[in-house]
């Protein structure tokens, strides 16, 4: 089999489902191909809930990006029909000397984000299940909150299928070939050729476009639900978190609906090949054991059984910041990945980005912070 398109995206989980959604939505002829069938547990994507924050504890220059994500996904709401935003707000703790706790005050500064610097007492009475040192402090951004990660793909995917994309799931890549003017993926089902490429496909791309030599490290990570007092930490009384602590980072979220309070570290984890990773929630002690181990001591009574853990990956970068570019020699081929943990929320904008550098090859935010060409890639 053969057929020609004028983009193909390749990897269709957060960010290549929302640019096939944007390009189709322009009546772009694009074919979208994944390797599973979106939304998956093999990524980064599943797992039910991301947090969306607009006040950027790793960067004040994600602030543009993040309220773009936040109008795009509020749009996809009211387009879908489905509910995929909950405005828990979102709330940071950390020591007074916390970096990421200051870069998050400075950003809100900034762009003139409301946002609550509270003292450890004032975070304790607020939110009396949480216990923290007296020179701990936080803030609380009331504008943000959580993101319903699965169902947000799922509203990508079908509304970029209604408006005509094409789509080859359960369809892995065996090869791209690159030419001057358009690009082709090999799979089993058939070669398909393309005026236009986009690279999405997360911790694989390192293999799909190995000659770039991109310093991409797919990492194991892990979260974990646990029985929670819902007085204390159900949805609409505990906000989404992250906790800055002096060697780790934490993120979480309130118990929805009964489900638990779910954990995950945001640093630490095995580095990994995304095709040989091993999947078992527990295969390591730190699995459950991290996590439990913060929830007793700051949060001590969400650290009940454990309800539930899963697997995914993160890819990072040497800094921890995005790629967002074309291909430094066929620009015909746009890239987005390394997301390193903190993506998910920028998943609409990233796919309205690429899918303005595929068509037109201008967009209207700063990406050279994202550049395959900085520093700390190269």
């Amino acid at each position: 089999m053969s057929a020609h398109y004028e983009v193909i995206v390749l990897g269709a989980g957060a960010m290549g489902m929302a640019a096939g959604y944007y390009l189709a939505k322009q009546g772009v002829n694009t074919l979208l191909i994944d390797a599973f069938d979106p939304p998956h547990g093999y990524g980064s994507h599943h797992g039910d809930t991301r947090i969306i924050r607009h006040a950027y504890g790793e960067g004040r220059q994600y602030v543009p990006l993040a309220l773009r994500a936040q109008e795009l996904w509020e749009a996809l709401e009211r387009e879908s029909g489905q509910k995929l935003f909950r405005r828990t707000g979102v709330l940071g703790v950390g020591s007074k000397q916390s970096k990421f706790i200051k870069e998050a005050i400075a950003s809100a500064n900034k762009y003139h984000l409301p946002l609550e610097v509270l003292s450890a007492d004032e975070i304790m009475q607020r939110w009396p299940g949480i216990r923290i040192p007296e020179h701990f402090f936080g803030s609380f951004e009331t504008s943000s909150g959580v993101l319903f990660s699965e169902e947000c793909i799922r509203a990508y995917r079908r509304l970029a299928i209604e408006a005509g994309v094409v789509v080859r799931f359960d369809t892995p890549a065996d090869r791209v070939e690159l030419h001057t003017s358009g690009a082709s993926v090999y799979t089993a089902e058939g070669v398909f050729h393309a005026d236009r490429l986009i690279v999405t496909s997360g911790a694989w791309i390192g293999k799909l476009l190995a000659s770039l030599k991109l310093p991409l490290q797919p990492v194991r990570k892990t979260v974990a639900w646990f029985q929670s007092e819902e007085t204390l930490y159900g949805e609409g009384r505990f906000p989404a978190f992250i906790f800055d602590l002096e060697k780790e980072r934490y993120y979480g979220f309130p118990s929805f609906d009964g489900c638990g309070v779910k954990l995950g570290r945001n640093d630490a984890g095995e580095w990994t090949d995304p095709d040989q990773v091993d999947r078992e929630f527990g295969a390591y002690p730190e699995d459950e054991g991290d996590v439990r181990r913060f929830l007793e001591t700051h949060m001590p009574q969400a650290a009940g059984t454990l309800k539930q853990g899963k697997v995914c990956l993160f890819t990072l970068t040497p800094d921890e910041h995005f790629v967002i570019d074309r291909h430094p020699e066929y620009a015909h081929v746009a890239i987005a990945g390394g997301f390193s943990g903190h993506g998910f929320k920028f998943a609409s904008v990233v796919g309205e980005i690429i899918s303005q550098l595929a068509i037109g090859g201008e967009t209207g935010f700063d990406l050279s912070g994202f550049s395959i060409a900085r520093p700390a890639i190269r």
